[in-house]
């Protein structure tokens, strides 16, 4: 953001009134030239995330998570364009930038599922990117994984005496019951894990494996509202009338200010 209010200063003191350039090529070309530093940080975030908490999967998983993650990046420069291309400067839009961000993680399922939200807040968790970009590395990372429970979350019975915990829960595991017995054959504390696959867990926040390219492929739309929002942002905040009546108020505020002593 530093950058960007930089190059856009040269051109509103000097290249909008020589006509060297138009303001729609200035926005443009800071938007580009940072692509390519967004793919090489996606590559060596994906190195390093993806070995090391996920580990080797399939060449389809691993590219997939490797798209997320250029993905990521570019989302990110192309959001922190679009908050700084009306504001006045760095800090201003570091602050927005983090409020903004912030919400997008709270409301993104990962926290709260989404069954647990208020009425409203759906919206949030339908609207923000994290939704679909934290559900979409998860899902291609972990789905299928087999659950191993800890101690503390497993669940142990007795059987009827003469029976084995196998034989015991054989009807209730032919009904379809979602967990894995532990010590099929013994006779004294039985232990039930109520959780298999990892596809369980995630469910639970709305993430299913068969939505991983559309959560990817739903990525463009943000990157391309990004886009788009910033170029009217600067339209409307930097070049029309809107943006001219705004310094107005702040260079009236700055005489009343300097001439109180305040």
């Amino acid at each position: 953001m530093p950058k960007f209010v930089m190059q856009r200063t040269i051109y509103e003191v000097r290249e909008r009134h020589s006509n060297m350039y138009s303001w729609t090529v200035l926005i443009l070309t800071n938007i580009l030239a940072e692509i390519p530093y967004h793919i090489i940080l996606g590559i060596i975030t994906f190195a390093i995330f993806n070995y090391t908490v996920f580990g080797i999967r399939s060449s389809e998983d691993q590219g997939l998570i490797l798209l997320f993650f250029v993905y990521f990046y570019v989302l990110v420069g192309t959001f922190a364009a679009m908050v700084i291309a009306p504001l006045p400067d760095a800090t201003t839009a570091g602050r927005v930038t983090t409020v903004l961000f912030s919400m997008m993680l709270l409301f993104a399922g990962v926290f709260q599922t989404p069954t647990a939200l208020p009425g409203f807040w759906i919206f949030m968790y339908r609207v923000s990117p994290m939704t679909y970009l934290v559900g979409g590395v998860s899902v291609t990372g972990l789905a299928g994984d087999t659950i191993v429970c800890s101690d503390s979350e497993l669940a142990i019975f007795q059987p009827p005496t003469g029976e084995t915990f196998g034989s015991y829960m054989q009807q209730y595991i032919e009904q379809g019951a979602l967990g894995t017995l532990l010590n099929p054959q013994a006779t004294t504390d039985c232990s039930y894990c109520p959780l298999r696959y990892t596809d369980q867990i995630l469910a639970r926040s709305g993430m299913y494996y068969h939505d991983r390219w559309r959560d990817w492929a739903l990525g463009f739309a943000y990157v391309i509202f990004n886009i788009a929002a910033t170029f009217l942002l600067y339209a409307l905040f930097r070049l029309s009338l809107w943006g001219a009546g705004i310094k107005r108020v702040q260079q009236v505020f700055r005489r009343n200010g300097h001439h109180t002593g305040v």
